[in-house]
């Protein structure tokens, strides 16, 4: 038997050890349940081949086992002597990390083969002496008729892609190269898949859990309103908090105003408390509201309107630089992160907000919110670092930071507990880069002295005395221009994961990632793309998300979520849920089952209906970009272009600045006066871009700080589209330096042939400069329908 085995493809040693190796970036292995392979949780009797890692846990190994005992007592003894070992060798690719492409189980749609695809010369060799065996492994009648056909027999039984078959692909090194990590594509880009978990939301800002075992999940939408969800997706149509008549919000895109962050107690479900982080306005007077509320009594899922008390209001300067975190660490406290009261540099006082201890905008506060019910509404914890200090405000846990938005703590690594208790923060900032900031208890992160690892006010970046630290990363706005901070993977069901902290950017729809090298303490940059191509071709899963990524979460088992939008509007439904997955490995089945506590239902359930699809495409993307050194560089690190996205701002974001140029996305030689052209970015998809006019026989700009979806209307018509998704502002799809300005103050009812019939200034008078050049996004299918 071992003989005949080794004449298969490599001796079984050698083939144990390839197994053993790791995956490269072309690989992509799947199991026939759609999903990645893991490693047993202890080893195979039968195939033990593929105990380190493969597709089968014990309980298969040993149904195999079964199958193979049954087959030796049908197949008569001649026969089962010289062919056993080929019979182990078929059934065991059930175990193979690569069983999907071994059966064909990549489209569910398409029948599974009966047995994997085997290698030409194999097969001729087999079929010599086993012929016979398939009738007892197969219940293919197709393949019996064939069995006197020596090639239509190897035919019918090989793999279109030779390079999966069995057992060449034992010895493929390109394949096992990297086995059982997680993948990166040629240009060093991490391959994940999601996986839609809820959609038609408005900018939803946050998703939180109760931690009390019913794994609901909630979802804070801009405008005020908050909607459970259940273990299976379902939401409750009536939602579990409403205070939208109290928020202030507006339909603008990218107004940062509004319903900004949400925490459940840790002990909510006992004294069933939750803190919320708000906007409130009256006339030209704005501020945020901290508040906590109380669920019913007497329904789990909706919350007591009548029992909110305000717990804190800072009065805010500017509309924007909100900030909008609440989290509670496990020393129990409130940790609340505002902003540092908006506008440009922060003008606000001798040194700004942010380096004003007096302040508490621009800092990281912490309060106790426990046995609350008599005496203060919160308490000073006694170890705050500034307790006792006259010039500070007793509140404040780190100061000197922008515009924090969306920070979280630390799990800690499941099994030692490494990491725990840390606390990431994504920190928005002015005109050259972001950063990724580890907060500790009175430390100074620098702005506005500093702006990532760059000097931003000299004067007060060379004061000594600033003891400023700096952020574990930093990127240029080369890579995006709007930080959305994220998590430290801790969950069970990626391995693989665990420790990489995954996170994004509003304004270019990157997802990146960061690393920690724990003998250096330095953490390395990786780009995190969509598999392409069959990587994540599987039920369920999806390799796309729209570009604005508004926050991340966790939810009560650890996972990793993230939310985007294709509208960045309070009052836009085109808000997805997306769970990130790893298709390299997963935990062995049964490892990380969730059994969730009974809810008591009094609303209407909504099931969950997915509506994203898998979009096949050769590469993924974006390109990778090298991360800056964590250094004090005196220049801006030169990276590679990313590629364009459509960028605008987001709650807790910032005004955009220019953006680079692109080519005009048509070309008439003899315009007509009024005629409108779109110049875009290259890559960038047709129907969205910068819009340039033609007015007395040259091209020029639309300049226009005001510039609405009436006025895209007419552009979009005039370029043969039916919809104007969005009138976009501020550049956003480049400026138009080298074209002077046409028009500006715009004015259109939506009905008119051209932007001359509009009324605007007249044609070459403008206030504005390029960076307020217009654009739109035009499609020929109604986003809202």
């Amino acid at each position: 038997m071992a003989g005949r085995r080794a004449g298969a493809g490599a001796p079984l040693a050698l083939r144990v050890l390839l197994v053993l190796r790791a995956l490269p970036a072309a690989a992509h292995p799947q199991c026939l349940d759609f999903r990645p392979p893991f490693r047993p949780p202890q080893p195979l009797r039968f195939c033990a081949q593929y105990s380190a890692f493969g597709c089968c846990a014990p309980e298969q190994d040993a149904a195999l086992a079964h199958r193979f005992g049954a087959l030796a007592a049908r197949v008569d003894a001649p026969m089962w002597a010289a062919c056993a070992g080929y019979a182990l060798d078929l059934l065991c690719q059930e175990c193979s990390p690569y069983a999907a492409h071994l059966y064909d189980a990549e489209d569910p749609s398409t029948p599974l083969r009966t047995v994997p695809g085997l290698c030409e010369d194999y097969c001729l060799d087999m079929w010599q002496t086993c012929r016979g065996l398939f009738r007892h492994l197969s219940p293919d009648r197709e393949l019996w008729a064939l069995e006197e056909n020596r090639a239509k027999f190897c035919r019918y039984l090989s793999l279109d892609d030779t390079d999966y078959c069995f057992p060449r692909l034992l010895v493929n090194e390109n394949l096992n190269l990297n086995l059982g990590r997680v993948a990166a594509d040629a240009k060093g880009c991490l391959q994940l898949c999601l996986e839609e978990v809820a959609n038609g939301l408005r900018n939803p800002v946050a998703m939180v859990h109760a931690r009390d075992g019913t794994h609901r999940f909630f979802v804070a939408e801009q405008v005020g309103l908050v909607w459970a969800y259940l273990a299976d997706r379902s939401r409750l149509e009536k939602p579990f908090l409403n205070i939208s008549r109290a928020v202030l919000t507006s339909p603008w895109e990218g107004d940062e105003r509004g319903f900004l962050g949400i925490a459940f107690h840790p002990d909510s479900p006992r004294n069933r408390k939750l803190y919320v982080y708000y906007s409130v306005g009256v006339g030209f007077h704005e501020w945020i509201r901290i508040s906590e509320f109380r669920v019913s009594e007497d329904d789990e899922n909706a919350v007591d309107h009548g029992s909110e008390r305000i717990i804190l209001e800072i009065e805010e300067p500017a509309a924007n630089h909100n900030g909008g975190q609440l989290l509670f660490g496990d020393d129990g406290y409130l940790y609340i992160f505002t902003g540092d009261g908006g506008m440009a540099g922060d003008p606000f006082g001798k040194f700004g907000n942010a380096q004003n201890k007096s302040a508490l905008l621009g800092k990281v506060l912490r309060i106790d919110v426990n046995r609350n019910e008599r005496g203060p509404l919160y308490r000073i914890p006694p170890d705050n670092p500034f307790v006792g200090d006259p010039a500070a405000r007793p509140e404040v846990y780190a100061l000197g930071v922008r515009n924090m938005w969306r920070c979280a703590f630390d799990r800690g690594d499941p099994a030692t507990g490494a990491g725990r208790g840390r606390l990431f923060c994504g920190d928005v900032n002015q005109n050259k880069f972001e950063e990724v900031d580890l907060v500790e208890r009175g430390r100074n992160y620098g702005w506005r002295a500093r702006e990532g690892f760059e000097c931003y006010d000299r004067k007060l970046c060379a004061n000594a005395s600033l003891d400023d630290v700096l952020p574990i990363f930093a990127y240029p706005h080369k890579m995006g221009k709007s930080v959305t901070g994220g998590y430290v993977y801790r969950g069970c069901e990626y391995p693989n994961l665990n420790g990489l902290y995954i996170f994004g950017d509003f304004m270019s729809g990157r997802l990146m990632s960061l690393r920690e090298n724990p003998g250096t303490g330095q953490w390395r940059y990786s780009e995190i793309c969509m598999g392409r191509g069959q990587t994540c071709a599987f039920p369920g899963l999806i390799n796309n998300y729209y570009p604005h990524i508004i926050s991340f979460a966790e939810d009560e088992a650890g996972e990793l979520y993230f939310m985007s939008t294709g509208v960045p509007s309070a009052t836009a439904a085109r808000g997805v849920i997306y769970k990130v997955i790893d298709p390299s490995r997963r935990a062995p089945p049964g490892k990380c089952q969730i059994h969730p506590t009974q809810v008591k239902v009094r609303s209407r359930l909504i099931p969950f209906v997915p509506r994203e699809k898998f979009i096949r495409t050769p590469e993924s993307t974006p390109r990778p970009t090298k991360a800056p050194r964590r250094t004090r560089p005196t220049a801006a690190p030169r990276t590679p272009t990313p590629r364009p996205v459509r960028p605008t701002r987001r709650p807790g974001g910032r005004r955009g600045g220019g953006r680079r140029r692109g080519r005009p996305s048509t070309a008439d030689p003899t315009p007509s006066n009024g005629a409108v052209r779109l110049v875009r970015p290259a890559g960038l998809s047709s129907g969205r871009g910068r819009v340039e006019v033609f007015v007395g026989g040259r091209w020029g700009t639309v300049c226009d700080d005001a510039w609405d979806t009436k006025a895209a209307a007419v552009v979009c018509r005039q370029l043969g589209f039916a919809h104007a998704v969005r009138a976009a502002k501020r550049a956003e799809f480049g400026e138009g330096r080298t074209l002077p300005i046409l028009l500006d103050d715009v004015r259109c009812a939506g009905s008119e042939r051209s932007l001359l019939e509009c009324a605007h200034a007249g044609v070459g008078t403008h206030n504005c400069g390029h960076q307020e050049d217009a654009g739109v996004v035009c499609s020929h299918e109604d986003p809202y329908s």
